[in-house]
């Protein structure tokens, strides 16, 4: 399956790639960082330039990459540990590859009511997903993510770092800052519910659904 490849901005000339492979994301260590500059490099490298705001954020779960790649990949169940998720549509006969869609209700509270979401890539050898958001009611103009999953092993300890970046438009009005803020937080709650479930998938040995 080809790679997630960045589309190109609506002016080249100003756009440059992210240099997210060179600033350690809050919570990973400088070996976890140097083991993952490789595919921070490969799949969370974006095209951007002025009007876009971009970011990676990392987090640690103490589960097998396997137990938590179960859950980070089902498209159509992102309820699962997205936070502000109320329910998730997909249409009959769904199947999930590359160009199919959802259509998320958000739960109210936040500057959204509904997103209507399309599967980038999908790549269980490598454990890789991303989507776009194409269409709905929300402030997150041209959103594109990439989450990738990661196992690690060292002295009989297994964990896993999961990382999830985004490329989006800066709203009128708002500042680069403004929008990271909000963007980083709610991808922060995601991932943090992601270590409650798969970890407890992990504990009760149910890491297959």
């Amino acid at each position: 399956m080809p790679d997630p490849k960045p589309e190109p901005s609506s002016s080249m000339s100003d756009s440059e790639p992210t240099t997210h492979h060179l600033i350690i994301p809050p919570g990973l260590t400088h070996d976890e960082f140097c083991e993952l500059i490789p595919s921070i490099t490969q799949f969370h490298t974006y095209s951007v330039g002025p009007g876009k705001c971009p970011s990676l954020l990392a987090q640690r779960i103490n589960a097998p990459h396997d137990v938590v790649w179960t859950v980070v990949r089902r498209f159509d169940k992102p309820q699962t540990y997205k936070h502000f998720i109320k329910s998730c549509a997909v249409k009959e006969g769904f199947q999930m590859i590359v160009g199919c869609t959802r259509d998320v209700n958000v739960i109210s509270g936040l500057p959204a009511d509904t997103s209507t979401e399309r599967l980038d890539t999908l790549d269980d050898d490598r454990q890789v997903t991303g989507f776009s958001i194409i269409g709905g009611e929300h402030r997150l103009r041209n959103y594109r993510s990439v989450t990738t999953v990661h196992g690690f092993e060292r002295d009989g300890r297994i964990w896993t770092i999961v990382l999830e970046s985004y490329v989006v438009d800066v709203p009128e009005g708002n500042t680069e800052e403004d929008t990271r803020l909000f963007a980083d937080t709610v991808v922060k709650l995601n991932l943090q519910k992601l270590v409650s479930v798969t970890e407890g998938l992990a504990r009760d040995g149910d890491g297959n659904k």
